[in-house]
Order: structure tokens, then C-alpha cells, then sequence
């Protein structure tokens, strides 16, 4: 017979840690973007889908995009990676809502439905954005 501890509830931080964490993660990543400029060629090293195919991926301008934003250039940062700057609002849209549930204690029951229908969707903007970004029509998109 086994018997298990009671559990008790998780303290505010315990539930805001990931979100806190992702942040913090996030900002260290943009510090280094802006102290070591990515639009020197190979200070990152250089994207292997590029290398390979010769032919721009959804990511390729990424790290270009970050530096811009950090130097408050949006307009920079868009003609990088479009795609990259239009996700922004809403992944800041949907970290805030999360940081905000966990905050107050709310626990919504995840759908896994709803993840596999977004993470397609997204799958497929990005498919659509690479396709066009390659063709002479969407060129004007290329980092």
C-alpha cells in the first residue's frame, strides 16, 4: 500500500516561471543580437537551407529583424523577415494571456485540437510566405 503526500497548491512563482524564464531567455537572445550585428556576413553563421537549396526559408532574416528591432527600426526589421514581425503582437499577444491565467491562478484545460489546427495554420502561412518570397512576384520580400 502506497500512500502519497498531499499536494499543495504551487506558489504564484511556481506558475509564472515558465512565461518569466521564456522572457528572460528571449531578452538575453536579443542583447547579443544587438551587440553582435547578424547583417555582417557569417558573424551568425550562415542559414543551411540556404546553403543547400540557394533559396530563402520563412526564418532567413530573423536574426537581421531582432537587431533592427532592438535599434528601433520596424520598418528595417519587416523588409528583413515580414513574417517574423507580424508574428510579434500576436506571440506577445498570447504570452501576456498565459503570464496573466497563471498569474491569477487560472487553469484553462488545453485542446489539443486547437494546437494542432493553429501550429498548421502557422505551418502553412510559413510554407505560403517561403513559396512567395522565392518568386519574382514576391521578391520584394527576400531578407
Amino acid at each position: 500500500m502506497s500512500t502519497t503526500a498531499p499536494s499543495r497548491a504551487a506558489s504564484r512563482w511556481d506558475r509564472v516561471k515558465g512565461p518569466t524564464v521564456l522572457a528572460g531567455a528571449l531578452l538575453g537572445a536579443s542583447v547579443l543580437l544587438h551587440l553582435r550585428d547578424p547583417h555582417r556576413g557569417g558573424s551568425w553563421g550562415y542559414c543551411p537551407w540556404l546553403l543547400l537549396t540557394g533559396t530563402y526559408c520563412p526564418g532567413c532574416g530573423g536574426l537581421r529583424a531582432v537587431n533592427d528591432l532592438t535599434d528601433g527600426d520596424v520598418g528595417a526589421a519587416a523588409s528583413s523577415n515580414l513574417l517574423f514581425v507580424a508574428s510579434l503582437p500576436l506571440l506577445v499577444a498570447w504570452w501576456s494571456h498565459t503570464l496573466v491565467d497563471r498569474w491569477r491562478g487560472v487553469d484553462r484545460p488545453g485542446s489539443t485540437r486547437r494546437h494542432v489546427v493553429l501550429a498548421l495554420t502557422f505551418a502553412a502561412v510559413a510554407m505560403a510566405f517561403m513559396v512567395l518570397r522565392n518568386t519574382g512576384a514576391g521578391a520584394w520580400l527576400a531578407p
